[in-house]
């Protein structure tokens, strides 16, 4: 089963633009709490375990599909040339749902998180693609089945459509269609997240093909579906009860131990670079002060620093210039 295919079964037999909209659609990106790493479905995107992940509030992506005379992908006010890897995925995309039709694009990205650093922007990227996509053609696609369509183009996507916490469900259907995401009706207004940036440039592996590694020759990789399984119960324990601690810890441990599952690959991946361990150092001798700091960190160099509102003062001074987040507000 292929992409086109189970989107073609939600299209209607034809497709037209229904107006060159000038509105722009947004979506935030996000961090998971409980990593996705690893596939069942190479082709449609379907993990091997559920995720859960919180947004970054105002930092995410905002696309607009247009009518053009040929397809054109821009990012940050800059025509990307048709040839660059991001360009020609951005349009095998939008072609997922032409069907057909010879009408060209005009597609305009803005990313206010570096792009392929390990910050999740292909995540927001993909999620607001999909939402232009669905105004662009006028398809008022079900919430669920948008989800679906933009993990189809990056996994993480799936959770971006939404704000705050987010689930993104592993499902078991060979279609796919019950592998999306849905937001949790809980807020934690005192939570913080800082963002530190190590490197934000390219990363030399990308995340697609990290992970095939890491499932293809990791011994490892064979206990993370169980461990993944159960820090997302005790997460979902830890929002409910608004356990710190419990979120903090079961956060620190899921990354740590994804990122253990590629050192073990072959050849071994490894994204984190000296500066990245020596803010790992940081964060652990803060804890042994006293202060109740955590990490979490994707596929990439960049950590992101799990805290609450009264420990920030405290967190800045270990760390300056930390951008700090505030996911619900």
């Amino acid at each position: 089963m292929n992409k086109e295919s189970v989107i073609n079964a939600y299209l209607p037999t034809t497709v037209t633009p229904v107006a060159d909209s000038s509105d722009t659609q947004f979506a935030p990106s996000n961090i998971a709490l409980c990593k996705y790493w690893g596939k069942r479905d190479v082709e449609l995107n379907l993990p091997v375990n559920s995720s859960l992940s919180v947004s970054l509030a105002h930092l995410g992506s905002r696309t607009k599909v247009s009518v053009s005379d040929s397809d054109q992908v821009w990012l940050n006010g800059a025509q990307v040339a048709a040839g660059d890897k991001f360009a020609r995925k951005v349009i095998a995309f939008i072609d997922l749902f032409r069907r057909g039709t010879d009408h060209c694009v005009r597609v305009e990205t803005e990313n206010n998180i570096p792009t392929a650093a390990g910050l999740a922007s292909s995540a927001s990227g993909f999620a607001a693609l999909m939402l232009a996509i669905d105004q662009f053609y006028g398809l008022n696609l079900e919430p669920s089945v948008l989800s679906a369509f933009a993990r189809m183009g990056s996994g993480s996507a799936s959770r971006s459509l939404y704000e705050g916490f987010v689930e993104w469900q592993m499902g078991i259907r060979e279609d796919g269609m019950d592998s999306f995401a849905l937001p949790l009706d809980v807020r934690w207004p005192q939570l913080r997240i800082g963002l530190l940036k190590v490197d934000t440039g390219e990363k030399a592996v990308d995340s697609r093909a990290g992970m095939n590694r890491t499932v293809d020759t990791a011994h490892l990789y064979q206990s993370w579906p169980l461990q993944a399984a159960a820090d997302l119960e005790r997460l979902h324990q830890a929002i409910a009860d608004q356990s710190f601690t419990c979120l903090g810890e079961t956060a620190e441990q899921n990354a740590l131990s994804m990122h253990a599952t590629m050192i073990a690959s072959w050849p071994p991946l490894l994204y984190w670079q000296p500066d990245s361990v020596a803010a790992m150092q940081t964060v652990w001798q803060a804890r042994a002060e006293g202060l109740e700091l955590y990490f979490t960190m994707d596929a990439g160099p960049n950590l992101k620093l799990l805290f609450t509102a009264d420990a920030e003062t405290a967190v800045n001074q270990r760390f300056p210039g930390l951008e700090v987040i505030r996911p619900f507000g």
